[in-house]
């Protein structure tokens, strides 16, 4: 669906550099020269190190190191909470955990299949991976003109929730009523623009779990009492803001994200039917007559996406592709110009979750141009568009990633380093 935008002068597309063609055969499709689209799940063709330009004996020495440098936390995901996320005020889990595997990866390039290890084809959390799955569905509805403008505020697009007693804004009585969640004075400032890039300093309670307590200041004393800061002028990771962002999405498509996400992504870029996006035990909604789940943004508290290395993997190729799926746009390309677009309160940050290179101070070893889409434990999606690569490392620790990435440049022969 087409509808007019105001003109925006913040926005500016990207030009396009790359002439897409696609044809069909048998099992794929070439997206561009050299390039390999995958099959629907589980037709994804593998390539030997040696046919992708890989020094064999170098990727392989990559690949013991990342296995090497397995995260140290507890595989029983719900204990390494109880040990990190969930000492925080208001801590518990309120979604489900799994127990994870080993550490394990892809690598990508071309779109083959060029090397796998540990057991990618688990079905594991991904953590804040999921809030570039969540910011893929905003994405969807900006294109379809369901949201006119990122600059516009949220409050235009939500309406009344019926949330749990003792959610909602500081200034909203006790009981079970509709909520609005953008009503109070700072609140009403909040665009788009500022969930996707976490600069909104939304205040308020959402599923129980207070905006403040998430990475909580170390003093208490301000947890309450801190003035707003400016919405836009400053970044803070805070997963209490990105369920806003899922809740109000939620509400301007009216029906469960998972549904839209399957549909106009996951189906089309054939990933397998084994992932799932879990909302919390306690945030459901009534929405036109039907209990819907608000799903979660990522693992803080439990739940978000639940998939396997290979689906990470089509995903790391779709944002690879600037929003393209072999002769399918997914995303328009305004829309993808926007999510890699660095934060003026952050430059490494753009659209959530995509983790940016600037000024090469994410990944040394890495060109400025690559960006990831990162999660705790680490789930890493790395996305190279100088070297047409995909890297997938999951339970690695996030210290490493950056030598395993060079290491892995290395085994193309490319000091990455010296750009």
């Amino acid at each position: 669906m087409n509808v007019p935008r105001r003109h925006d002068p913040r926005i500016s597309l990207r030009a396009l550099t790359v002439l897409v063609t696609a044809f069909t055969f048998p099992g794929a499709t070439v997206a561009q020269t050299g390039t390999y689209v995958p099959g629907p799940h589980p037709d994804w063709e593998r390539r030997s190190p040696g046919e992708m330009g890989f020094d064999d004996a170098l990727l392989r020495a990559a690949i013991d190191f990342a296995v090497e440098s397995e995260a140290t936390t507890p595989r029983d995901l719900a204990t390494a909470h109880d040990m990190g996320f969930g000492r925080e005020p208001r801590g518990e889990a309120v979604g489900p955990f799994r127990t994870r595997g080993p550490q394990s990866g892809l690598v990508i390039r071309h779109g083959y299949i060029v090397a796998e290890w540990g057991e990618p084809g688990r079905v594991d959390m991904t953590f804040s991976v999921t809030k570039s799955f969540l910011s893929t569905t905003v994405g969807l509805a900006y294109d379809d003109g369901l949201i006119r403008n990122i600059h516009d505020p949220v409050r235009d697009y939500l309406a009344p929730v019926v949330l749990e007693d003792g959610d909602g804004e500081p200034t909203d009585l006790e009981g079970r009523r509709p909520k609005l969640l953008f009503e109070s004075e700072h609140n009403r400032t909040i665009t788009w623009d500022h969930l996707l890039r976490q600069t909104s300093d939304w205040e308020g309670t959402l599923w129980g779990k207070p905006e403040w307590a998430d990475r909580p200041d170390p003093d208490p004393s301000t947890w309450l009492t801190r003035p707003r800061r400016e919405a836009g002028s400053w970044y803070e990771y805070n997963d209490t803001r990105v369920n806003v962002l899922a809740l109000a999405a939620t509400n301007v498509w009216r029906r469960p994200l998972p549904e839209v996400l399957r549909e106009r992504v996951m189906d089309v870029i054939g990933a397998s039917p084994t992932w799932r996006w879990f909302g919390y035990d306690n945030s459901w909604i009534t929405l036109d007559g039907r209990n819907v789940q608000a799903v979660s943004g990522g693992g803080h508290w439990g739940g978000g996406m639940f998939l396997n290395a290979f689906d990470q993997a089509r995903l790391g190729l779709l944002t690879l592709w600037d929003g393209r799926w072999g002769d399918r746009r997914i995303l328009s390309e305004e829309w993808m110009a926007m999510a890699t677009t660095p934060t003026g309160a952050n430059p490494g940050y753009g659209f959530m979750n995509y983790f940016l290179n600037t000024g090469r101070e994410m990944y040394p070893s890495a060109p400025e141009s690559s960006f990831a889409h990162r999660g705790s434990g680490a789930n890493i999606v790395y996305v190279d568009r100088e070297h047409d690569l995909v890297v997938v490392a999951r339970w690695i620790q996030g210290g490493a990633f950056d030598e395993f990435v060079g290491k892995v440049l290395a085994a193309l022969g490319d000091a990455a380093g010296a750009k």
